[in-house]
C-alpha cells in the first residue's frame, strides 16, 4: 500500500445524524448488491436525512465563486469512503444560477434540503464520446421542492440539469456511488450536440492528484 491509498472513510461533516445515516446505507449496501433495489431499500433513511434541520453548517451551504460547474455553484464533501466507492455532498446553486447539462455515472439519491429548482432530465439519442457528440432529448421538467427528491439509476435519467428557482440559493444533498466530485464525468451542450469531458472538484476538498500536485 502506498501512502497515498486512503485507509479511513472521510467525515467532512461528522454529526450523529450523518454517522447514522451513513451507517444505514453501509448496511444496505452490504445486504443489496443490486443497486435498483438498494436505492428504494434506502430512501426512508434519505428522507429522514432531508426532514431534519441543523445537521449541515453553514460552510457547506454557501455559493463558492471558484466552482468547477461555474455560476457560484458549491459542491462541498460531506462524506467519502475509504475506497472512494460511496460520497456523500452538497450541492449550493445560487439564485438563477444553472449547472451545465451533466451526468454522474453512478447509482444515487438527489433531494432538496432548502430551497427549490428546476430540473431538466436528458436521455442520449446519440453518442460518440470520443469523436465529442452527443445528441440529446429533453424528457421531462419537473419541480424539486425541500424534502423531495428522486434516483440516479445510469444509464437511465442521468443527464441533467438544474435551475434554482427560488429566491434564495438551492441546496441539495447527494449520495453516489462513485467520488462524484473527483472522477472524470461528462459536461453536455444540448444546442450544438456537443460533450467534453470535466471533473466539477469539491469545493472544500481537493483530489488526490491535485493534493500531491
Amino acid at each position: 500500500m502506498t501512502p497515498q491509498e486512503p485507509t479511513a472513510d472521510e467525515y467532512y461533516v461528522d454529526s450523529p445524524v450523518v454517522r447514522e445515516f451513513i451507517a444505514a446505507v453501509q448496511a444496505a449496501r452490504a445486504a443489496e448488491p443490486d443497486p435498483a433495489r438498494l436505492v428504494e431499500q434506502l430512501r426512508p433513511a434519505f428522507s429522514r436525512l432531508l426532514q431534519t434541520d441543523g445537521w449541515l453548517p453553514d460552510e457547506f451551504a454557501r455559493p463558492y465563486e471558484a466552482s468547477g460547474m461555474g455560476g457560484g455553484i458549491g459542491q462541498y464533501l460531506l462524506y467519502r469512503s475509504a475506497d472512494r466507492s460511496l460520497s456523500l455532498f452538497s450541492l449550493v446553486v445560487p439564485a438563477g444560477s444553472t449547472t451545465p447539462v451533466h451526468d454522474h455515472l453512478a447509482w444515487g439519491l438527489v433531494g432538496l434540503y432548502r430551497g427549490e429548482q428546476l430540473e431538466r432530465v436528458y436521455a442520449p439519442i446519440a453518442t460518440d464520446y470520443d469523436a465529442g457528440q452527443a445528441n440529446l432529448e429533453l424528457i421531462e421538467e419537473r419541480t424539486v421542492r425541500a424534502g423531495e427528491f428522486y434516483t440516479l439509476l445510469p444509464p437511465t435519467d442521468d443527464i441533467h440539469s438544474v435551475t434554482t428557482t427560488s429566491s434564495e440559493a438551492s441546496i441539495s444533498i447527494h449520495l453516489l456511488g462513485n467520488d462524484t466530485g473527483c472522477v472524470v464525468r461528462h459536461r453536455f451542450d444540448p444546442e450544438t450536440a456537443s460533450v467534453t469531458p470535466f471533473r466539477s472538484g469539491y469545493s472544500n476538498v481537493p483530489c488526490e492528484d491535485q493534493a500531491r500536485s
